[in-house]
Protein backbone atom coordinates (compact mmCIF):
# COMPACT_ATOMS: atom_id res chain seq x y z
CA UNK A 1 0.00 0.00 0.00
CA UNK A 2 1.47 3.71 -0.81
CA UNK A 3 2.23 5.62 1.54
CA UNK A 4 -0.71 8.35 3.04
CA UNK A 5 -0.44 11.93 4.31
CA UNK A 6 -1.25 12.01 8.07
CA UNK A 7 -4.61 12.82 9.10
CA UNK A 8 -4.99 15.99 11.55
CA UNK A 9 -8.20 15.66 13.40
CA UNK A 10 -9.74 19.19 15.16
CA UNK A 11 -10.74 17.60 18.59
CA UNK A 12 -10.25 20.67 20.58
CA UNK A 13 -14.52 22.18 20.87
CA UNK A 14 -17.06 21.85 23.06
CA UNK A 15 -19.67 20.38 21.34
CA UNK A 16 -22.29 22.77 22.79
CA UNK A 17 -25.30 21.28 21.33
CA UNK A 18 -24.59 17.83 22.33
CA UNK A 19 -24.28 19.23 26.00
CA UNK A 20 -26.11 16.32 28.01
CA UNK A 21 -23.20 13.85 26.98
CA UNK A 22 -20.17 16.61 26.48
CA UNK A 23 -20.10 18.16 29.77
CA UNK A 24 -18.58 14.64 30.74
CA UNK A 25 -16.43 14.13 27.53
CA UNK A 26 -15.26 16.41 24.56
CA UNK A 27 -17.33 15.77 21.76
CA UNK A 28 -14.99 13.16 19.63
CA UNK A 29 -14.87 11.22 22.78
CA UNK A 30 -18.41 10.42 22.72
CA UNK A 31 -19.19 6.43 21.89
CA UNK A 32 -20.34 4.83 19.50
CA UNK A 33 -20.64 1.07 20.68
CA UNK A 34 -17.76 1.02 22.82
CA UNK A 35 -15.01 3.65 21.07
CA UNK A 36 -15.49 6.96 20.55
CA UNK A 37 -16.13 8.49 17.39
CA UNK A 38 -12.67 9.62 16.51
CA UNK A 39 -11.59 6.12 16.64
CA UNK A 40 -14.07 5.81 14.38
CA UNK A 41 -12.45 8.17 12.29
CA UNK A 42 -9.08 7.49 12.28
CA UNK A 43 -9.91 3.38 11.73
CA UNK A 44 -11.62 4.95 8.58
CA UNK A 45 -8.66 6.54 7.01
CA UNK A 46 -6.55 3.29 8.49
CA UNK A 47 -8.68 1.45 5.85
CA UNK A 48 -6.66 3.10 3.37
CA UNK A 49 -2.90 3.00 5.00
CA UNK A 50 -3.31 6.09 7.04
CA UNK A 51 -1.02 5.71 10.02
CA UNK A 52 -0.25 8.68 11.29
CA UNK A 53 -2.46 10.85 13.37
CA UNK A 54 -2.54 14.34 14.78
CA UNK A 55 -5.11 15.30 17.46
CA UNK A 56 -5.62 18.86 17.99
CA UNK A 57 -6.73 18.86 21.21
CA UNK A 58 -8.53 22.24 23.88
CA UNK A 59 -11.33 21.46 25.59
CA UNK A 60 -11.23 18.19 28.19
CA UNK A 61 -7.49 17.08 26.63
CA UNK A 62 -6.91 15.13 29.58
CA UNK A 63 -9.58 12.73 28.13
CA UNK A 64 -7.55 12.21 25.20
CA UNK A 65 -4.68 11.70 26.61
CA UNK A 66 -6.37 9.11 29.22
CA UNK A 67 -7.62 7.14 26.27
CA UNK A 68 -4.83 7.26 24.14
CA UNK A 69 -2.00 6.29 26.98
CA UNK A 70 -4.46 3.44 27.58
CA UNK A 71 -5.27 2.72 24.59
CA UNK A 72 -3.61 -1.02 24.33
CA UNK A 73 -5.06 -1.98 28.01
CA UNK A 74 -8.23 -0.65 26.87
CA UNK A 75 -8.43 -3.22 23.83
CA UNK A 76 -6.15 -5.99 25.29
CA UNK A 77 -6.36 -8.58 27.95
CA UNK A 78 -3.22 -7.96 30.04
CA UNK A 79 -2.21 -8.91 33.58
CA UNK A 80 -0.62 -6.24 35.87
CA UNK A 81 2.04 -6.63 38.27
CA UNK A 82 2.11 -4.44 41.26
CA UNK A 83 4.62 -3.61 44.29
CA UNK A 84 8.60 -2.82 43.29
CA UNK A 85 8.32 -4.95 40.14
CA UNK A 86 5.01 -3.50 38.44
CA UNK A 87 4.98 -4.31 34.77
CA UNK A 88 2.10 -5.13 32.56
CA UNK A 89 1.73 -7.96 30.40
CA UNK A 90 -0.09 -7.79 27.58
CA UNK A 91 -1.55 -11.49 26.29
CA UNK A 92 -2.47 -10.84 22.89
CA UNK A 93 -1.28 -8.67 19.54
CA UNK A 94 -4.40 -9.16 17.47
CA UNK A 95 -6.52 -6.61 16.25
CA UNK A 96 -4.01 -4.02 17.55
CA UNK A 97 -3.69 -0.73 15.26
CA UNK A 98 -0.26 0.31 14.57
CA UNK A 99 -0.81 4.05 14.82
CA UNK A 100 1.46 7.16 15.63
CA UNK A 101 -1.03 9.50 17.59
CA UNK A 102 -0.13 12.77 18.47
CA UNK A 103 -1.82 14.87 20.71
CA UNK A 104 -1.03 18.15 19.99
CA UNK A 105 -2.20 21.04 22.54
CA UNK A 106 -4.10 23.80 20.62
CA UNK A 107 -5.42 26.22 23.34
CA UNK A 108 -8.63 25.92 25.44
CA UNK A 109 -10.47 28.58 23.03
CA UNK A 110 -8.74 28.29 19.88
CA UNK A 111 -10.55 28.59 16.62
CA UNK A 112 -9.99 26.00 14.32
CA UNK A 113 -7.49 27.58 11.69
CA UNK A 114 -5.65 28.42 15.33
CA UNK A 115 -5.61 24.78 15.90
CA UNK A 116 -4.48 24.07 12.38
CA UNK A 117 -1.72 26.26 12.34
CA UNK A 118 -0.52 25.16 15.63
CA UNK A 119 -0.40 21.80 15.05
CA UNK A 120 0.91 21.88 11.44
CA UNK A 121 4.53 22.19 13.72
CA UNK A 122 4.50 18.46 13.27
CA UNK A 123 4.05 17.52 9.39
CA UNK A 124 7.08 16.40 8.52
CA UNK A 125 9.39 17.81 6.13
CA UNK A 126 8.45 15.53 3.53
CA UNK A 127 4.55 16.04 4.80
CA UNK A 128 3.68 18.12 0.61
CA UNK A 129 -0.21 17.66 2.09
CA UNK A 130 -2.29 16.26 4.99
CA UNK A 131 -5.80 15.26 5.73
CA UNK A 132 -7.46 17.17 7.88
CA UNK A 133 -11.12 16.33 9.19
CA UNK A 134 -13.48 17.24 12.13
CA UNK A 135 -13.29 14.92 15.30
CA UNK A 136 -17.74 14.52 15.26
CA UNK A 137 -18.64 12.94 11.52
CA UNK A 138 -18.38 9.98 9.88
CA UNK A 139 -18.54 8.72 6.30
CA UNK A 140 -17.79 6.11 3.70
CA UNK A 141 -15.54 8.17 1.36
CA UNK A 142 -13.28 7.03 -0.34
CA UNK A 143 -10.16 9.12 1.00
CA UNK A 144 -7.70 7.75 -1.65
CA UNK A 145 -10.18 8.64 -4.31
CA UNK A 146 -10.04 12.37 -2.95
CA UNK A 147 -6.11 12.34 -2.64
CA UNK A 148 -5.95 11.42 -6.35
CA UNK A 149 -8.38 14.15 -7.30
CA UNK A 150 -6.48 16.45 -4.94
CA UNK A 151 -3.02 15.91 -6.40
CA UNK A 152 -5.03 16.19 -10.00
CA UNK A 153 -5.80 19.39 -9.50
CA UNK A 154 -3.16 21.08 -8.00
CA UNK A 155 -4.47 23.35 -5.72
CA UNK A 156 -3.96 24.32 -2.45
CA UNK A 157 -7.16 22.58 -0.22
CA UNK A 158 -9.72 20.11 -1.38
CA UNK A 159 -12.95 20.07 0.46
CA UNK A 160 -14.85 16.82 0.82
CA UNK A 161 -18.47 18.16 -0.39
CA UNK A 162 -21.39 16.06 1.13
CA UNK A 163 -25.24 16.42 1.02
CA UNK A 164 -26.78 16.64 4.43
CA UNK A 165 -29.49 15.23 5.52
CA UNK A 166 -32.21 17.37 5.45
CA UNK A 167 -33.98 17.95 9.31
CA UNK A 168 -37.30 19.87 8.70
CA UNK A 169 -40.33 18.65 6.37
CA UNK A 170 -39.72 20.14 3.02
CA UNK A 171 -42.88 21.95 1.37
CA UNK A 172 -43.49 23.30 -2.39
CA UNK A 173 -45.69 26.23 -2.74
CA UNK A 174 -47.77 27.54 -5.69
CA UNK A 175 -47.70 31.43 -6.35
CA UNK A 176 -51.63 31.92 -4.69
CA UNK A 177 -50.18 29.98 -1.43
CA UNK A 178 -51.47 26.44 -1.99
CA UNK A 179 -48.84 23.49 -0.65
CA UNK A 180 -48.55 21.55 -3.49
CA UNK A 181 -46.15 18.78 -2.11
CA UNK A 182 -45.17 17.87 1.61
CA UNK A 183 -42.17 15.73 2.13
CA UNK A 184 -41.14 14.44 5.74
CA UNK A 185 -37.88 15.16 5.87
CA UNK A 186 -36.40 14.04 3.20
CA UNK A 187 -33.50 12.14 3.71
CA UNK A 188 -31.36 14.74 2.04
CA UNK A 189 -31.33 18.01 0.75
CA UNK A 190 -29.65 18.44 -3.03
CA UNK A 191 -27.38 21.15 -2.47
CA UNK A 192 -23.63 20.47 -0.88
CA UNK A 193 -22.00 21.41 2.02
CA UNK A 194 -18.35 20.91 3.96
CA UNK A 195 -18.70 18.47 5.05
CA UNK A 196 -14.91 18.14 6.21
CA UNK A 197 -12.84 14.86 5.21
CA UNK A 198 -9.97 17.75 3.45
CA UNK A 199 -6.84 17.48 1.41
CA UNK A 200 -4.71 20.37 2.90
CA UNK A 201 -1.39 21.06 0.97
CA UNK A 202 0.84 22.32 3.80
CA UNK A 203 1.89 26.08 2.17
CA UNK A 204 -2.04 26.36 2.78
CA UNK A 205 -0.81 26.97 6.32
CA UNK A 206 1.40 29.88 5.53
CA UNK A 207 -0.80 31.29 2.84
CA UNK A 208 -3.77 31.47 4.11
CA UNK A 209 -4.12 31.16 7.31
CA UNK A 210 -3.00 34.28 9.69
CA UNK A 211 -1.17 34.55 12.78
CA UNK A 212 -3.65 35.92 14.96
CA UNK A 213 -6.87 33.34 16.14
CA UNK A 214 -9.26 32.53 13.74
CA UNK A 215 -11.56 29.93 12.16
CA UNK A 216 -10.96 27.92 9.49
CA UNK A 217 -14.29 28.20 8.67
CA UNK A 218 -14.59 32.09 8.02
CA UNK A 219 -11.36 33.91 6.09
CA UNK A 220 -9.29 31.07 5.12
CA UNK A 221 -11.55 29.30 3.42
CA UNK A 222 -13.48 32.34 2.04
CA UNK A 223 -9.93 33.98 0.39
CA UNK A 224 -8.99 30.17 -0.46
CA UNK A 225 -12.02 29.39 -2.92
CA UNK A 226 -11.64 33.56 -4.18
CA UNK A 227 -8.53 33.25 -4.96
CA UNK A 228 -9.46 29.71 -6.79
CA UNK A 229 -7.18 27.66 -4.52
CA UNK A 230 -9.90 25.63 -3.38
CA UNK A 231 -11.92 22.24 -5.16
CA UNK A 232 -14.35 20.28 -3.96
CA UNK A 233 -14.62 16.32 -4.12
CA UNK A 234 -18.12 15.40 -4.59
CA UNK A 235 -19.32 12.60 -2.32
CA UNK A 236 -22.73 11.13 -2.87
CA UNK A 237 -22.48 7.98 -0.10
CA UNK A 238 -22.71 8.74 3.30
CA UNK A 239 -22.20 10.98 5.59
CA UNK A 240 -23.13 12.03 8.78
CA UNK A 241 -21.96 14.78 11.87
CA UNK A 242 -22.88 14.06 15.44
CA UNK A 243 -24.39 17.27 16.73
CA UNK A 244 -27.46 16.59 18.59
CA UNK A 245 -28.63 13.69 20.87
CA UNK A 246 -31.18 12.70 18.14
CA UNK A 247 -27.53 11.99 15.75
CA UNK A 248 -25.78 10.03 18.36
CA UNK A 249 -28.85 8.16 19.24
CA UNK A 250 -29.09 7.43 15.21
CA UNK A 251 -25.58 6.55 15.01
CA UNK A 252 -25.20 4.23 17.63
CA UNK A 253 -28.03 2.12 16.57
CA UNK A 254 -26.47 2.05 12.89
CA UNK A 255 -23.22 0.76 14.46
CA UNK A 256 -25.70 -1.97 17.04
CA UNK A 257 -27.10 -3.05 13.68
CA UNK A 258 -23.83 -4.70 11.90
CA UNK A 259 -24.38 -2.03 8.78
CA UNK A 260 -22.98 1.13 9.64
CA UNK A 261 -22.52 2.65 6.63
CA UNK A 262 -19.06 4.29 7.47
CA UNK A 263 -17.68 0.88 7.69
CA UNK A 264 -17.79 0.34 4.27
CA UNK A 265 -13.96 -0.03 3.65
CA UNK A 266 -12.61 -1.71 7.01
CA UNK A 267 -10.97 -4.47 6.87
Amino acid sequence: MKKMPPLMILCGGKGTRLREVTELLPKPMVPIGEQPIVWHIMKSYAAFGVDRFILCLGYKRECFVDYFTNYRLRTTDATVYSGSQSRVEFHSNENEEDWQITLAGTGIDSGTGTRVRLASRYLRDDDDCFFLTYGDGVSDIDVEAELAFHREHGLALTVGAVHPAARFGEMKITADGKVKSFVEKPARIPGYINGGFMVMQKSFVSHFIPEEDCFLEQQPLYNAAKAGEMAAFRHEGFWQCMDTPREHTMLNELWESGEAPWTKYWQ
